[in-house]
């Protein structure tokens, strides 16, 4: 079920609070820290949250099925599904985890996930 755009907001806000909560714990916790200090936790902070980002506009997609069944770009056929299938994904943020609808050509067994 594809979620509404109050949902994805509502998700994203909580993990955005969760990383300020521990940014301000952190300097609530140290030592008057330095500016380097202060600047090397806040691109963690950022790194959390544009991940978060990332993985909350991408969340629920995977249950939505491609408009047209994609075709081998091999031999031209359509390309049956087999089922959800994890992927792996190396972004610019991060490494991303995802739960994909996986197709396979018949004919000669090449693979392919759908971008959305």
């Amino acid at each position: 079920m594809k979620r509404t755009r109050e949902q994805i907001k509502a998700e994203m806000m909580k993990q955005f609070e969760k990383e300020l909560d521990e940014l301000l714990d952190w300097r609530e916790g140290s030592s008057p820290p330095t500016l380097s200090q202060i600047e090397e936790e806040i691109l963690k902070t950022r790194k959390g949250i544009s991940q978060a980002m990332l993985e909350g506009m991408l969340s629920g997609e995977e249950n939505g099925r491609p408009m047209r069944v994609p075709e081998c770009p091999q031999c031209h056929v359509a390309m049956e599904s087999k089922g959800l299938r994890e992927k792996v994904v190396e972004t610019r943020i991060g490494t991303l985890r995802m739960r994909r609808e996986y197709y396979a050509c018949p004919k000669c067994g090449e693979g392919f996930f759908p971008s959305g």
